[in-house]
């Protein structure tokens, strides 16, 4: 009997267990995690009375097939949910609705741009200008440099940035173009965004457009914590063996196959962070100089969720429409985002109090040397500046997320996918950290990687 070993034991370790105990039943799979609980990033709990709050991720992308691939997988395909229809606000001296038409920030409707009162006219008139520049080369793989020379500074700072740097945690400045495949695929393709965006469907803004075109986003009702534990089910009834408090400190060669923590396997899944990884494979000298040197470079952002319970009574009507706004960068102070969960989510509705959750942090904006304390106070004191409130939360919660995302720096992915390319036959890779982040991207580097090394198992040994 072959067997695996899995390093980590967030989604993506969970998923490729689950994927190799299922896909090779005659191989013995076992997940190596250090920490005592399973699901990494994926952490639902209780808070204000609700059984089931989301401290990390609330969601995952309905129109990328991983994701719901594998809730269905394992048990959830009917237990999925989508967020109510509801606005989206960006933060600029007030709140401003989002403009329709936008993919990912950018404008693909210079007449909605037009109404909206989030730009100036030299802003708006800098942005109409889009279709008479020259094609913008992509080589250079900076976003903010694609979306400035294209739109100008203020559709960059004040639409695309808070976006994208939402999703990311990241300052667009300094993030991979190719890492944003919504915008990179068009860029390569198109001259001008806005004369393609005439014949494109429309981007979904969370209106009418969103629900014609079905959901933008699901998750568990019971919280994304839910796929993680059901996925760990799913594998432990196929057969893997899910260790935890299990940290990894040694891996080497032995023989054709591997030895992890003293024990030997014929392949392994690292599904841990990168800088983690690259500390494993640092003294393999069946590596080519420089693999491990490329995963410990990939840096990561860290960053903070605020969960308050306010009065119900205290919400003013004004804001019912919204599911929460975004913060661009020159506005911001430690907040960066706040969604509005109990408007957002139908099944945290308890018309006795509004759930909000506010995103401290990004890439350049470090927050977790600040106590729990001076993060509360800051997501209370700020938020409440935002909405013009005097916040009184009835609860709160501080989570805090080291490292919790990734930062594809230019030509990350030419610098990753060599390194993959480099790694010998039973080693593979898996997670945030490589060729994609979020949840179904996770998910499918999970599955890749099981492909792999399920290859590798069926291979003739050198």
């Amino acid at each position: 009997m072959s067997r695996v070993a899995v390093v980590g034991g967030g989604i993506a370790g969970l998923a490729a267990a689950h994927a190799l105990a299922t896909g090779e039943p005659d191989a013995e799979v076992v997940l190596f995690e250090r920490d005592d609980r399973l699901g990494g990033k994926l952490l639902t709990t209780g808070f204000a009375g609700h059984h089931a709050i989301d401290e990390g991720p609330d969601a995952f992308l309905a129109r990328l097939p991983w994701g719901t691939g594998l809730a269905r997988k394992v048990g959830l395909g009917g237990h999925l949910v989508s967020p109510q229809s509801g606005k989206a606000a960006v933060w600029w001296e007030h709140l401003h609705g989002i403009p329709e038409g936008l993919l990912l920030g950018m404008p693909t409707d210079v007449l909605a741009l037009a109404r909206s009162r989030l730009l100036t006219w030299p802003g708006k008139l800098r942005a109409a200008t889009e279709p008479f520049r020259r094609r913008t080369s992509t080589e250079p793989d900076s976003l903010g440099q694609y979306v400035r020379a294209r739109f100008g500074d203020e559709v960059h700072l004040r639409l695309v940035d808070p976006l994208v740097g939402s999703i990311y945690a990241a300052d667009t400045d300094h993030f991979s173009l190719a890492a944003v495949p919504q915008i990179a695929d068009l860029a390569k393709k198109e001259r001008s965004i806005l004369i393609a965006g005439r014949t494109m469907p429309k981007p979904a803004t969370g209106t009418g457009a969103a629900a014609a075109a079905g959901p933008v986003f699901y998750a568990p009702q019971d919280g994304m914590g839910a796929l993680a534990t059901a996925t760990a089910t799913a594998a432990r009834a196929a057969g893997a063996t899910l260790r935890t408090g299990a940290a990894v400190s040694e891996l080497a060669r032995d023989g054709h196959g591997w030895r992890v923590e003293g024990e030997h396997f014929d392949a392994v899944v690292l599904a841990c962070p990168a800088p983690a990884a690259a500390a494993l494979l640092a003294p393999l000298d069946c590596l080519p100089v420089g693999v491990a040197d490329t995963l410990a470079a990939v840096p990561a952002a860290d960053v903070a969720m605020v969960t308050l319970a306010v009065d119900v009574a205290d919400w003013p009507e004004h804001l019912l429409p919204y599911s929460g706004y975004l913060v661009p960068k020159p506005q911001q102070r430690r907040v960066t985002a706040a969604s509005f969960g109990s408007q957002k989510w139908a099944h945290w509705a308890d018309g006795r109090q509004v759930i909000l959750r506010v995103s401290l942090g990004r890439d350049g904006l470090p927050v977790l040397h600040l106590s729990d304390e001076q993060l509360l106070a800051a997501a209370v004191e700020e938020t409440g500046h935002h909405l013009g409130l005097d916040l009184q939360p009835r609860h709160a919660r501080v989570s805090r997320w080291a490292g919790a995302f990734p930062q594809y720096r230019p030509h990350h992915a030419t610098r990753i996918e060599a390194a993959m390319a480099a790694l010998p036959r039973g080693l593979a890779l898996a997670g945030a950290g490589y060729l994609g982040i979020g949840v179904p991207a996770c998910i499918r580097s999970a599955e890749n990687a099981a492909g792999a090394v399920s290859a590798a198992l069926r291979a003739v040994p050198e």
